[in-house]
């Protein structure tokens, strides 16, 4: 059985969408860069202790787990913390490319493979007026980089380099290729 370490509706969606069967069971476990880390790293370190959390508790499944960072100019953001910290985000991205990077883990009997998938993302300039207005909508507070590619943000972004289902959240080809690779499909 494949079990997905993550909550987030966008992940399960695509999922679906690709055809797999699976059940859900969230790690939860702190989401905390570590001093010097790179990007792939930290996204994959996080996809890793998801996926360790959950097969500590079911051993005999698959389990996938995945964290998506955004770095713009070296500094990586995760989920904001308020409105503030969202509007901070915004600021940072708006008129600049920045990267999409989602680390995946699978683990299963025998194996734990760490990966991830990185997408450029250029958004055009917007104003601190429409950035407060995004931000009360409130879609942007549980997404890395504050804002989701298929929502409103969606405006603001003239191009991307890579894989689209990475930004949302879930690289899914990379997902296939490796459950492919440990015979879980």
């Amino acid at each position: 059985m494949l079990v997905l370490a993550s909550s987030s509706p966008r992940r399960q969606e695509l999922l679906r969408n690709a055809g797999f069967e699976f059940t859900v069971q969230p790690a939860n476990i702190p989401e905390e860069l570590q001093e010097g880390e790179r990007p792939n790293a930290f996204a994959e370190r996080l996809a890793r202790e998801k996926a360790q959390t959950v097969f500590q508790k079911r051993p005999n499944d698959t389990i996938l787990g995945a964290d998506t960072i955004v770095n713009v100019e070296g500094e990586i953001l995760g989920k904001p913390r308020d409105n503030a910290d969202a509007q901070r985000m915004l600021k940072l991205l708006s008129g600049r490319t920045h990267q999409v990077t989602t680390g995946v883990c699978l683990i299963g009997a025998g194996f734990c493979d760490a990966r991830s998938e990185t997408t450029s993302v250029q958004m055009i300039p917007f104003s601190a007026k429409e950035i407060a207005s995004y931000v009360a909508t409130g879609e942007c507070l549980d997404k890395a980089g504050a804002y989701p590619i298929q929502g409103f943000a969606s405006r603001w972004i003239s191009r991307i380099e890579g894989d689209y289902f990475n930004v949302v959240g879930l690289p899914v080809s990379l997902v296939y290729r490796m459950l492919r690779e440990h015979g879980a499909v």
